[in-house]
């Protein structure tokens, strides 16, 4: 038996979205749009002030970003800390330099300089709010 199904679920699932609080849609669309070179995918008004705003790499590879407005006190208090400080999103690039150059000429926040790991090149960068992101170029296989 093939571990699909072993476990009785589907054999092709994956991680599609990921929900970010952030303080305002459209301040959070701009941001992602100009300073990262993504492609706002859907904006749609779900009534009552709420949207339903997702945004992903221009390329169309990998998880979308459900840009979520927060709601309520508990939620705000999140506001760039979803992950108590931890590196929370890895954007994943094939040229590390190039991005690299043109996310600081677009006023990207990196908290520390390019460095050299077992697993890629990678540096630490912020976001609008705050939440930690690794740029990424993987180490190639082989």
């Amino acid at each position: 038996m093939s571990p699909q199904q072993i476990s009785g679920f589907a054999e092709r699932r994956s991680v599609a979205t990921v929900a970010l609080v952030v303080a305002n849609y459209d301040e959070a669309v701009r941001w992602y749009v100009e300073r990262l070179g993504f492609v706002l995918i859907e904006d749609v008004d779900l009534g009552g002030g709420k949207r339903w705003v997702t945004v992903a790499p221009a390329n169309g590879q990998g998880a979308r970003l459900l840009l979520a407005e927060a709601s309520g006190e508990e939620q705000a208090s999140r506001i760039g800390n979803q992950t108590g400080g931890r590196v929370f999103l890895f954007l994943e690039t094939e040229d590390f330099s190039r991005d690299h150059q043109a996310m600081l000429a677009k006023g990207v926040e990196f908290r520390e300089a390019p460095r050299h790991e077992a697993y890629g090149t990678v540096a630490v960068f912020a976001d609008l709010h705050g939440n930690l992101w690794d740029l990424i170029e993987p180490k190639r296989q082989g």
